[in-house]
């Protein structure tokens, strides 16, 4: 079947529209209905999860083995620790990232009162006044406290202001699309995703192609806590691609263009056989693609096998410079993922044994066992 027609347009004002709703994990319920209205808008009938997790189903010709592509809506933030005697607050991360990228950002703090802004700064803030000392501060989130911008001077203003211990804190994104392509922003860790699977949602419900099997999409809101897809597969789900950032650093094999196939990360191998038909529907449709492992890294697919579910799961990306921090990519690999999503979902089940959740050997694949097809040898060669 040709490529679907991505809707490049559609998905930049997604992410834009989704990188303008704070969303840190734990504080996710604005970002859930706008996700939700959106795709209502599209026509898609949503489930949600007690805590806020989506699912929405496309029918295909069977419902089973049904297929999944997940993203997370939750991004990295943090939480108030406690209120300190000089009217600034002390801060532990939400989320794995560093307090090098925290310094310097303007954020908004959530009291029962209502919304705050604020700047997080290092304790030692003011050249004029440290010194050399500004730049001898170590790095870590005891090193920085948050500027509330309001009138305060001590501990009992912010009380009386409302503010209290367990205060959501959400970071400014900052984007930039730029004309070349590429966007420059925080938390495009998973917005990013996010605004891929609607794109590759609205190709879908454009050109109405027939799916073999029901597909679901899902949206996830605890993943960079951890929990990510744990509680939000149905018993019908065979197989589950998440789609989220790869890393573009010394030592990586990821790209800002392309699809970045994840091999494997810090949980193990994903699996064999959906990590190989990807790769070859990626040839098959002339993407762009790379393969790289990731040690530091687990998504929504470790969170969801951590969970005991019986999945296949697999890992593809958007190569991301300055991953957790002031992040960068590029709209080439966005649409990338959303061709290599609408050639997936509309291509055939391989493994129809996977309808069932147990079974014989019947119909169970096999990996490749055999010795290497032997070469012509040059007999000049040196090495031989």
């Amino acid at each position: 079947m040709p490529r679907l027609t991505i809707d490049t347009e559609y998905l930049k004002d997604t992410l834009a529209e989704f990188l303008s709703i704070a969303s840190p994990s734990g504080y996710t319920d604005t970002i859930v209905r706008a996700a939700v209205t959106e795709l209502r808008r599209l026509g898609l009938e949503t489930q949600i999860t007690r805590r806020g997790a989506i699912r929405a189903r496309i029918p295909g010709k069977q419902r089973q083995p049904a297929r999944a592509l997940i993203a997370h809506l939750d991004t990295l933030g943090a939480q108030v620790k406690a209120l300190k005697d000089n009217g600034r607050l002390e801060l532990v991360p939400v989320g794995h990232w560093s307090a090098r990228f925290a310094e310097g950002a303007r954020c908004t703090i959530y009291t029962d009162k209502g919304a705050y802004r604020g700047t997080i700064l290092p304790l030692k803030a003011s050249g004029h006044t440290f010194g050399d000392e500004v730049d001898e501060l170590p790095v870590g989130w005891r090193y920085v406290e948050l500027r509330v911008d309001a009138v305060v001077s001590k501990a009992r203003d912010l009380e009386r202001l409302g503010f209290s211990v367990g205060d959501m804190v959400a970071i400014d994104p900052q984007p930039e699309f730029i004309d070349n392509g590429f966007i420059v922003s925080r938390h495009l860790d998973d917005k990013a995703g996010v605004a891929v699977l609607f794109a590759t949602i609205d190709a879908l419900m454009r050109e109405k192609p027939e799916l073999p099997v029901d597909t679901l999409f899902l949206f996830s809101i605890a993943e960079e806590v951890g929990n990510g897809g744990s509680s939000i597969l149905t018993h019908d789900i065979a197989s589950m691609i998440t789609i989220d950032n790869g890393t573009t650093a010394p030592g990586q094999n990821s790209s800002e263009f392309g699809v970045t196939v994840s091999m494997a990360d810090q949980t193990g191998p994903f699996d064999w056989h959906l990590t190989n038909k990807l790769v070859r529907l990626c040839k098959e449709h002339d993407i762009r693609y790379q393969k790289d492992v990731f040690r530091y890294y687990r998504s929504d697919s470790a969170a969801a096998l951590e969970a005991g579910a019986d999945v296949r799961t697999a890992l593809i990306t958007f190569g991301v410079d300055a991953s957790h921090g002031y992040e960068r990519i590029h709209l080439h690999a966005l649409r990338s993922l959303a061709e290599l999503a609408t050639a997936y979902v509309t291509s055939p089940v391989e493994i129809q044994r996977d309808a069932n959740p147990a079974g014989s050997l019947l119909g169970f694949p096999s990996q490749p066992m055999e010795d290497a097809a032997p070469t012509t040898s040059d007999p000049s060669d040196p090495m031989i």
